[in-house]
């Protein structure tokens, strides 16, 4: 736990502060982490991937087919219970209000926090490189089409005529279409095909790779220092929904289909992340549930440093007695 605390989550607290700090003085405003994120996304975190996974084996990707089933089915069902919680439980709250309430809580910040949390702990291997890729296909390819679908229908139905008609299919095509999905899936292709990787182009991959843990917790900073901070009870819940329920539910989904131990642990403390930055971006882009959304991320944060630890801590107990 000391390793964990002093390797993983004080790095994590100092950089992140500096970012809060710089925004807080002025050097760097709201727009210029959208630009960091832009870096992050686009460049950083698509070579980090697949510069990760291209050196990994075919019987390393065979091993996590368990992996990926239960990301995707225990991430999407949190996901959901996000979206009818927060429409059903809080009357005020429209369709459109619970569809980024589920982008937010119902997604971990995987692209920003995923190695940044995870090599420290972990290792670099190309294990932790996979749970970073597959939980991130969840999340943009599969999580942030269908919040975007259930968001723009609420909003249709409140003003007819107000969204466009598109193919239902148009959201699951662009989030495809982005280097942090394509890339990884890439790279599993290439192993699947059995290419060697040709050890000598790593370093050309690795220069901009390294820059995307530390470029993206920098820019978490600014973006909390730009966030207005109130609690309310549905910020609270959206923390409880995502910091205890994902990471409960992914250990549970995991024991039971009896998943490789290290890729479990790996895939509950993804599960344990913050929220995803992107629904704030999205919230912010369409001005729907902003102020509680953002106030749910940084509360997320915050307690993140304790639940790290703890998700670690249980996830072993659990093993040890299943």
């Amino acid at each position: 736990m000391e390793h964990i605390i002093l390797y993983a989550i004080v790095p994590i607290i100092v950089v992140m502060l500096a970012g809060y700090i710089a925004g807080k003085k002025g050097a760097f405003s709201g727009d210029d982490a959208k630009k960091f994120n832009k870096v992050v996304l686009d460049f950083a975190l698509p070579a980090a991937l697949f510069v990760s996974i291209v050196q990994a084996s075919r019987e390393d990707l065979a091993r996590d087919i368990k992996l990926t089933l239960v990301s995707l089915i225990g991430i999407m069902a949190c996901f959901m219970a996000v979206y009818f919680i927060f429409k059903y439980c809080f009357k005020k709250n429209t369709g459109a209000d619970a569809a980024v309430s589920a982008l937010i809580s119902g997604s971990p910040t995987i692209g920003f926090l995923g190695f940044a949390v995870l090599e420290p702990i972990f290792g670099t291997t190309p294990s932790v490189a996979l749970v970073v890729a597959i939980v991130g296909i969840v999340v943009n390819a599969v999580g942030i089409p269908v919040g975007l679908s259930l968001m723009n229908a609420s909003l249709e139905k409140q003003h007819p005529g107000s969204t466009k008609k598109e193919s239902a299919w148009k959201p699951v095509l662009h989030a495809l279409e982005q280097p942090v999905a394509w890339a990884p899936i890439l790279a599993v292709v290439w192993v699947l095909v059995g290419i060697p990787w040709p050890k000598y182009l790593s370093p050309s991959f690795d220069l901009i790779a390294k820059a995307n843990a530390s470029m993206a917790v920098f820019s978490a900073g600014i973006t909390l220092s730009a966030i207005k901070f109130t609690i309310n009870w549905q910020a609270v819940l959206g923390s409880i929904m995502k910091m205890v329920v994902m990471p409960a539910v992914l250990l549970i989904f995991g024991l039971l289909v009896h998943m490789d131990p290290f890729n479990l642990k790996m895939l509950v403390v993804a599960g344990a992340l913050p929220p995803a930055f992107s629904g704030i971006i999205i919230a912010d882009e369409y001005n729907v549930y902003t102020a509680t959304g953002t106030s749910s991320l940084t509360l997320s944060v915050i307690l993140f440093i304790g639940f790290c630890p703890l998700w670690i801590w249980l996830t072993d107990v659990a093993l040890a007695a299943f």
